[in-house]
Order: structure tokens, then C-alpha cells, then sequence
């Protein structure tokens, strides 16, 4: 019961922020081209990879801003240099990145234990879990050290245990 307590929690702050999880923009810069021929350069992104559902021409500028991408998603990018009748070259190696701005919680690893918390992290960044019992005050539960790459980060609240119910809270930094 406790866990589907917890669990109840999280989703409902995931629902009190779904505005702003659901409308991540993201930034991706390029080295221009060495073709002379170069006009222009299309960036290439889906969910799965391989397989690009969306395309954005960047037009000559060496970045794009890709808009409303899902937290928590794993998306894939590619990009193509096109000349200026409109030939595209080939793509570009895939990169792919997790949008960050989620905070999901797993089942527990044994019956009655605390359930991990379970996010997405943003390289050059450091992240804090707060905790709380009335929505009102919180105070910080752990400290990331600034994230080297883009993966998923777990925590496991020791002191869950130790409370009727609790919330919890992901501050970038």
C-alpha cells in the first residue's frame, strides 16, 4: 500500500508539470560543410534509429532549435548538407540524446522497500532531489556531481520508509 502511495505521488506532480515536461526545445550546433557547393544543411530526427519522422531546414546557419520534444523520449538525430539546386548528400553519423525533464519512480526491489527514482540527465549539469511531506517545505535529499553525458540517473530515498507518505521534487542546476 505504502508504494502505491509513492508511486500515486509521483505521478501526480509528473501530471502538475506536464505542461512544462512535454515542451522540451533543444538546441544542435554543426561544423559548417568544407563543400564549396554547400547552400544549406536539413536535420533529421525520430524515436527510433534509423528512422527520422521529422526534418527541419536549418537553412545555412550551423544550428537548429528543435521544438516541443518530449521529456524523458530518446530521440535520434542526422543531418544533410544540400546544394543549391537541392541535392542532399548523404546523412551524417546518428547522435541521439534523452530529453531530460522528467522524473519517473520504478517498482521496489523487494517487497515493501523504498522505489527508486529514475531520471533522465543533461551533461554540464547537476541535479538535486528534494523531498516533502506537505507540498510546502522541502528540503534536499541528494546532490548529483555536474553529469559528464546524456543518460539515466536512479535514486533510492533511504529514509522513504520513514514516512506515511512523501513527494519528491528533480531541481536542475
Amino acid at each position: 500500500m505504502k508504494q502505491n502511495i509513492f508511486r500515486f505521488l509521483i505521478v501526480l506532480l509528473g501530471f502538475l508539470c506536464v505542461d512544462k515536461a512535454l515542451a522540451v526545445d533543444l538546441t544542435l550546433d554543426w561544423s559548417a560543410s568544407a563543400s564549396p557547393n554547400a547552400a544549406g544543411y536539413n536535420v533529421y530526427y525520430g524515436t527510433s534509429s534509423g528512422t527520422y519522422l521529422y526534418k527541419v531546414d536549418a537553412g545555412n546557419a550551423t544550428s537548429a532549435t528543435l521544438s516541443n520534444l518530449t521529456a524523458g523520449v530518446t530521440y535520434y538525430f542526422a543531418a544533410t548538407t544540400y546544394d543549391g539546386v537541392g541535392d542532399e548528400s548523404a546523412y551524417s553519423s546518428e547522435v541521439s540524446f534523452i530529453v531530460p525533464g522528467i522524473l519517473t519512480m520504478n517498482s521496489a526491489a523487494s517487497p515493501g522497500g523504498p522505489s527508486p527514482l529514475q531520471f533522465p540527465v543533461a551533461p554540464g549539469h547537476w541535479y538535486e532531489v528534494q523531498a516533502s511531506t506537505d507540498l510546502l517545505n522541502w528540503a534536499s535529499i541528494w546532490q548529483s556531481d555536474v553529469v559528464a553525458s546524456n543518460c539515466w540517473m536512479q535514486f533510492t530515498d533511504p529514509a522513504a520508509a520513514s514516512y506515511s507518505s512523501r513527494f519528491y521534487r528533480l531541481v536542475l542546476h
